[in-house]
């Protein structure tokens, strides 16, 4: 089992930045991919940023140049550092866990999730 916990989200005003994290816990002596989707109430969770354990990163088209993931293997810990924030960007970003290659972020672990509003 993999425990994720995130921190970092709240208000900001447009084209301000925010940093998220989330912390791996549990059975993590390795985990393949850590990403982060967001999710509007009553819609699907897309995709935002997502990066393998050697450092490959994947980002939605909307985001691309504004946001960057990256990860400390160290200390299990995935951020996603978010700037020029619009107000499109207003949802919840949850953080998951692909333990293999073979696990589907749907299949994975997922975190508890954290609302980032952007607003003036």
């Amino acid at each position: 089992q993999v425990q994720l916990v995130e921190s970092g989200g709240g208000l900001v005003q447009p084209g301000g930045s925010l940093r998220l994290s989330c912390v791996a816990s549990g059975s993590i002596f390795s985990i393949y991919a850590m990403g982060w989707y967001h999710q509007a109430p009553g819609k699907q969770r897309w995709l935002v940023a997502t990066i393998t354990s050697d450092g490959t990163t994947n980002y939605a088209a909307s985001v691309k140049g504004r946001f960057t993931i990256s990860r400390d293997n160290a200390k299990n810990t995935v951020y996603l550092q978010m700037n020029s924030l619009k107000p499109e960007d207003t949802t919840v970003y949850y953080c998951n866990a692909r333990p293999t290659q073979r696990v589907t972020a749907a299949q994975g672990y997922w975190g508890q999730g954290t609302q980032v509003t952007v607003s003036s």
